[in-house]
């Protein structure tokens, strides 16, 4: 009885480590899979951005930012339209630079850096700090959940007003 008692826990802890194993695997792909993202973003290679997303991505940006419409965007083209064909025509250049990965539990990555981008219509450049928070299903983002400096974005794309002369 105690050697199969103790068989039974040695099959235990076995596929309790082999169970830990499949998910740090899991997690390091994620989480390898999200920083291919973000190089196909940086080199402009927007189809293969989008192969690595699910058919319904829900795509938010923080509250109040100036892409914010106040609910998530869903699937591709809503943000291809939404967001990246902005960062494309509002901004001489959007730069996500300082990024860390960070593989917070079996589907879901966290990534850290910084926004440096110069706004066309103002000339002000943006340098502020951001957090997104992926969700994978099946090796494909499901969900993208922004943060970042709303107030400093809102004031780089604001136009100064001219001060008039007075007489």
């Amino acid at each position: 009885m105690k050697k199969l008692l103790f068989i039974v826990l040695t099959i235990f802890f076995i596929a309790c480590n082999d169970q830990a194993k499949v998910e740090e695997d899991t997690a390091m792909a994620n989480s390898e899979r999200i920083k291919g993202v973000y190089d196909a973003f940086a080199a402009g290679d927007v189809e293969t951005v989008l192969s690595n997303f699910t058919e319904d991505i829900q795509w938010s940006e923080a509250e109040g930012f100036i892409y914010d419409y106040g609910a998530p965007l869903v699937g591709a083209d809503a943000v291809v339209e939404g967001v990246f064909a902005k960062l494309g025509s509002e901004w001489e250049y959007w730069n996500l630079e300082d990024k860390e990965f960070y593989d917070v539990g079996e589907d879901r990555v966290l990534v850290t850096g910084r926004y440096r981008a110069k706004n066309k219509a103002t000339g002000k450049e943006l340098d502020a700090q951001f957090a997104h928070f992926w969700t994978l299903r099946d090796t494909l983002a499901l969900s993208f959940q922004q943060y970042t400096d709303t107030k400093q974005a809102a004031e780089v794309v604001q136009v100064d007003e001219p001060v008039e002369a007075e007489e």
